[in-house]
């Protein structure tokens, strides 16, 4: 597998990542044993970046994911995840989220940690408003988050320039 250098924090990341919204199912049931050994096969090939949400497969995503990186392949992967804004109505409840999302994939920390479809200049700043942008520094300094940044639909690219500079995908 080929592994370039993110340039910003010089992790070293596969060129081709796993995408954990579209596992394997059949009749809307993941099919977890079949989930967890193409995480294996795909890292024991090489790939090493995961991103994962908090409500892919009814919450599920993250469970599965977390049970695919246990017995050392946690230590060979970088995990991306996402803090669902439109679910956010106070500090509070983003920091539920964060805890239940680690517990969950069975870590103590995330590589990547990106608002999830941070799609107008108006939820940032709700999401300033509550904190959850200093708290995310604040785990980030902690080493419970190594990189903050945010998540888009090409749909949304005229916001891009604004949240790059208050963010700097990636911190």
């Amino acid at each position: 597998m080929i592994v370039k250098d993110n340039q910003k924090n010089g992790d070293g990341l596969s060129i081709l990542g796993f995408g954990c919204m579209r596992f394997p199912s059949k009749a809307g049931v993941v099919d977890e044993n079949r989930t967890i050994k193409m995480i294996r096969s795909a890292i024991d090939a090489g790939v090493n970046y995961f991103d994962t949400a908090y409500f892919y497969h009814g919450g599920k995503s993250e469970s599965i994911l977390g049970e695919a990186l246990s017995g050392g392949y946690r230590e060979r992967v970088m995990i991306a995840t996402k803090l669902p804004p439109f679910m956010l109505s106070s500090l509070g409840g983003a920091k539920k989220i964060f805890a239940i999302q680690t517990r969950k994939l069975k870590t103590d920390y995330i590589d990547y940690y990106l608002l999830h479809m941070l799609t107008d200049k108006a939820t940032y700043d709700r999401m300033v408003n509550l904190g959850v942008v200093e708290w995310l520094e604040d785990l980030k300094s902690q080493g419970r988050i190594k990189n903050i940044g945010f998540s888009f639909c090409i749909c949304q690219l005229k916001t891009i320039p604004y949240f790059n500079r208050k963010l700097g995908q990636l911190k």
